[in-house]
């Protein structure tokens, strides 16, 4: 999974992404600080993953991944090439989603590239800027199918679909609040498009106001945006977070106890991901390797065999399965074989989350 961090410059991406990743990008009070994008890799915490590693020892550890891009600050002119927005646009196309820091916070000491705090507005700029994008990518997929339509009648109603679509985005609406039918949101989909991908808002916060969160006027205008279009909201605090992050594991755990927070910010924006992305895990297990494999929910048995080696979709026989809460009951495989709880699942199996596999294959 790949996420995309970006905002307006200077609210805070920078600081949020050294503290998730503890890549020690560059932050600094000035806008434009980033200029290439900087990529740290994230492990997904994982405590099924270590009772595994706790009952097999094994020689390799492998949990699940994310990996964050730090995309530079987008401005006003973007689309059109403003502050190097062209760049930093396509640096967006290639992640899974969108987590869009808005800062939730007055402080007359950090600089607001737009001159104060305003999360509405800021929401507007950042999305008129993709959507205008869209609009350049649409136009040309429409000239394409017109042209292809000549030859092949099929691509008379791509362009129809995309000029519903063109209409649609001219009224500054994203592609994800588009309404049509499945199938040609499917085809809209084979598009690179910006404003399709899910969103995380990261409502950007001081100490004070995180403590608070869910008074907090800017947090709640930011929660009624969301809610229009179906995104997500995470309330964090960057300048908290760096100072989570820069903690030893036991310190983190006492930190976190004295703040009245179970989760740090990263945890609560991995839960988030997956569950915007509709992703879940499956693990593998035994004294080679303890591993978390990531699939999309309702993938079925001999796909998810395709995530370890292709061998393993193509010559699919069948997966032998434990859900994780069974097997943690029983202490050991052996256990839970012993009563039953292992079960043989052929070709239309949907894996469900925390699924401990063996697939059995022939080629």
């Amino acid at each position: 999974m790949k996420l995309g961090i970006v905002g307006l410059p200077n609210v805070g991406k920078s600081t949020l992404f050294n503290a998730i990743t503890n890549a020690g990008a560059e932050s600094a009070n000035y806008p434009f600080c980033t200029i290439e994008p900087n990529v740290g890799m994230v492990t997904v915490p994982d405590e099924r993953l270590d009772f595994l590693a706790s009952i097999y020892e094994p020689k390799k550890y492998t949990p699940a991944v994310i990996e964050f891009v730090d995309i530079a600050g987008l401005v006003k002119g973007a689309s059109k090439g403003e502050g190097l927005g062209n760049k930093f646009l396509s640096n967006i196309r290639n992640t899974d989603a969108i987590v869009h820091v808005v800062r939730c916070f007055d402080d007359e000491n950090v600089i607001h590239v737009e001159g104060g705090t305003d999360p509405a507005r800021d929401v507007d700029i950042i999305d008129l800027e993709l959507i205008m994008a869209d609009i350049e990518m649409v136009e040309r997929r429409i000239e394409k199918a017109n042209k292809n339509a000549k030859g092949d009648k099929k691509y008379l109603h791509e362009a129809e679909v995309f000029r519903g679509l063109l209409e649609h985005l001219n009224e500054g609406k994203s592609v994800r609040s588009y309404e049509c039918e499945p199938d040609d949101m499917e085809l809209i989909a084979t598009s690179d498009l910006l404003t399709i991908k899910p969103v995380i808002y990261a409502a950007n916060m001081d100490e004070d106001g995180i403590a608070d969160y869910e008074n907090n006027a800017y947090y709640k205008q930011l929660c009624e945006i969301a809610a229009k279009e179906g995104a997500e909201v995470l309330p964090i605090c960057a300048k908290l977070e760096a100072e989570i992050a820069a903690l030893e594991p036991d310190e983190r755990e006492m930190f976190l106890e004295e703040l009245g927070m179970s989760q740090s910010g990263l945890d609560r924006m991995i839960k988030t991901s997956y569950s915007l992305l509709g992703l879940i895990s499956f693990l593998t297990c035994g004294s080679d390797e303890c591993r978390a494999w990531t699939i999309r929910r309702g993938t079925k048995a001999p796909q998810a065999a395709g995530k370890i080696h292709t061998d393993f979709e193509r010559g699919f026989i069948r997966a032998e399965i434990v859900a994780f809460d069974d097997l943690k009951a029983c202490g050991s495989m052996a256990a839970a074989k012993e009563k039953g709880l292992v079960r043989s699942e052929g070709k239309d199996y949907v894996m469900h989350d925390g699924d401990v596999t063996l697939f059995r294959f022939n080629v």
